[in-house]
C-alpha cells in the first residue's frame, strides 16, 4: 500500500515529472496519449540502449537479447546496433529478425519443439548458434546437417537448480519441458551424439533456471555445476541464460545487468573455468521491462461495497502478467504524477472476464477519475509480445521516443486487421 506519489527510480533513464505532465525522451505521456490514442505502449529509446550496452560491456560477444521480452523490427535492430545477438524461440521470431535486417550470423535459435522446417531454415540462413533442446531434435538435426550445411550448438542442460520465482518460470530443475538432465546422463549422452554428427561443432553448453531473480545464488550454483560437468570437454562457450528480475513495486529492488554479470564472471572464476572461455548470457525483461509504460484512459469508475473498481480501456490482451503470475504493479495519473496517492482502487480491463485485473489494490489521486491518463510504468516487457486480441480487441501501438521525438514502430491494429484470416 503506498499513498506517496510514484517512485521515480520506477520510470524510464530520461523521465521527468513536472505539476502536470510526464515526459520521457523529452515527448509528453498528455502529448502522446493524444496523438497516438490509448492504450498505447512508450519505450524510451536511452533506456534500452543504456541496458543492451551495459549487457554487451559485462558479457563476451555473443551476449544475446531475449527477444521473447519484446519483439519487433525497431526493437531487434536496436540490440544489434548496440553489440548484441538476438536470442529467438520460434520460426515466426526468426523471420521478424531476419526481415529488420539483422544478419542470420547475430541470431542464436532456442525452442523445445523445433520443427524440421524450422531448423532447416536456421541452417539455411546461417545463424550464429543454435540450442540444442533433445533427442528428437539431434534426429532432425542429423538429418539435415552436412560439412557444406553445418552447425554451431550449445547444448541445453538443466542443472537441477531450482531458482527462487514462480513455479510457472522455474525451468532449471529436473521435473521441467527444456533440455537434457545432468544427472540422469542425457545431457552426456547428447553432447556424444551431436559430436557423432559430420558438420556439427558443439561450443559448450547452455543453462536457464528461470525468470524474474533478484539473487545470484542460484547462478553460482549453476556455474559450479557446469564448470564441474564440462571439465574435461576443452568447451570455448558457457551460457548461464538470462532470468534477472526488475522491480515492478516500490518495495522491491534489483540488480543491474553489469552486476549481474560481475558476479558470473566471479563465480566462473572461483570455479576454475578457463578465461578463454567466453561467459554469455541472455537478458531480455532486464534490458525491456523498465524502458516501457503502458497508458491507458479511464472509461469507468464503479464503488461497490468492498472496494471501487476503476476500468481502463485495454487489460488482460495486453498485460497478461497479473492474471497469469499475480505480477503486481503501480500505476499513477499523468495528470498528476507528483500528487499524493490516497485514492485505493482495483484497477481493472474491459474484457469479460472478472480476472482481467491489472492492480488488485492501485493507489491514485483523489481527482482521479472518468478520463484521466493512468500510467503503468515497468510494462516493457512480456506486454506486447503476450499480447492477445481476447474479446477481438485491436492490440496498441507501440512509440519510441527519444531526444524530443517519438516515432511509430507498431501501429495500432484495426477491425480490419482482426479480419483478415477470415475465409
Amino acid at each position: 500500500m503506498s499513498s506517496e506519489p510514484l517512485l521515480i527510480s520506477l520510470l524510464p533513464d530520461t523521465a521527468t515529472l513536472s505539476i502536470d505532465d510526464v515526459t520521457i525522451g523529452g515527448v509528453s505521456l498528455r502529448d502522446l496519449a493524444a496523438a497516438y490514442g490509448t492504450p498505447l505502449f512508450v519505450y524510451d529509446e536511452a533506456t534500452l540502449r543504456s541496458r543492451c550496452r551495459e549487457a554487451a560491456s559485462v558479457f563476451d560477444d555473443g551476449v544475446a537479447f531475449a527477444s521473447k521480452s519484446f519483439l519487433c523490427g525497431a526493437m531487434a535492430r536496436l540490440a544489434f546496433e548496440e553489440g548484441l545477438c538476438i536470442d529467438v524461440a520460434t520460426g515466426g521470431e526468426l523471420d521478424i529478425v531476419l526481415r529488420s535486417g539483422v544478419p542470420a550470423n547475430r541470431v542464436i535459435v532456442h525452442g523445445n519443439n523445433k520443427s524440421h522446417d524450422e531448423l532447416e531454415r536456421a541452417l539455411a540462413v546461417g545463424v550464429h548458434r543454435v540450442i540444442v533442446d533433445n533427442f528428437d531434435e539431434i534426429e532432425r538435426l542429423r538429418s539435415l546437417v552436412t560439412p557444406t550445411s553445418p552447425l554451431s550448438c550449445l547444448v541445453r542442460v538443466t542443472p537441477g537448480v531450482e531458482a527462487h520465482t514462480h513455479e510457472f518460470v522455474r525451468t532449471g530443475q529436473e521435473d521441467t519441458k527444456f533440455g537434457f538432465s545432468i544427472s540422469t546422463g542425457d545431457a552426456r549422452k547428447a553432447i556424444s551424439f551431436l559430436r557423432e554428427i559430420p558438420g556439427v561443432t558443439v561450443h559448450g553448453v547452455h543453462a536457464h533456471i528461470g525468470s524474474q531473480i533478484f539473487e545470484t545464488a542460484g547462478f553460482r550454483e549453476t556455474i559450479e555445476i557446469l564448470a564441474d560437468f564440462t571439465s574435461d570437454d576443452d568447451f570455448d562457450e558457457l551460457c548461464v541464460g538470462g532470468g534477472l528480475g526488475v522491480a515492478y513495486v516500490a518495495n522491491e529492488s534489483s540488480l543491474s545487468i553489469g552486476e549481474w554479470g560481475t558476479a558470473i564472471r566471479g563465480a566462473a572464476k572461483e570455479a576454475g573455468i578457463a578465461q578463454s572461455v567466453r561467459l554469455l548470457g541472455e537478458p531480455g525483461r532486464s534490458i525491456v521491462a523498465q524502458a516501457g509504460v503502458t497508458l491507458y484512459r479511464v472509461g469507468a469508475v464503479k464503488p461497490v461495497s468492498q472496494r471501487t473498481y476503476m476500468a481502463v480501456d485495454g487489460g488482460m490482451s495486453d498485460n497478461p502478467r497479473p492474471v497469469l503470475y499475480g505480477s503486481g504493479y503501480e500505476a499513477f495519473d499523468v495528470s498528476r504524477p507528483l500528487a499524493g496517492r490516497p485514492q485505493p482502487v482495483r484497477l481493472v480491463g474491459k474484457h469479460c472476464e472478472s480476472g482481467d485485473v491489472l492492480i488488485d489494490e492501485a493507489w491514485l489521486p483523489q481527482e482521479t477519475g472518468v478520463g484521466s491518463i493512468i500510467a503503468t510504468p515497468v510494462t516493457g516487457a512480456y506486454g506486447y509480445s503476450m499480447a492477445s486480441n481476447y474479446n477481438r480487441v485491436p492490440r496498441p501501438a507501440v512509440v519510441f521516443v527519444a531526444n524530443g521525438e517519438a516515432r511509430e514502430v507498431l501501429r495500432r491494429e484495426n477491425f480490419d486487421d482482426l479480419a483478415r484470416l477470415e475465409v
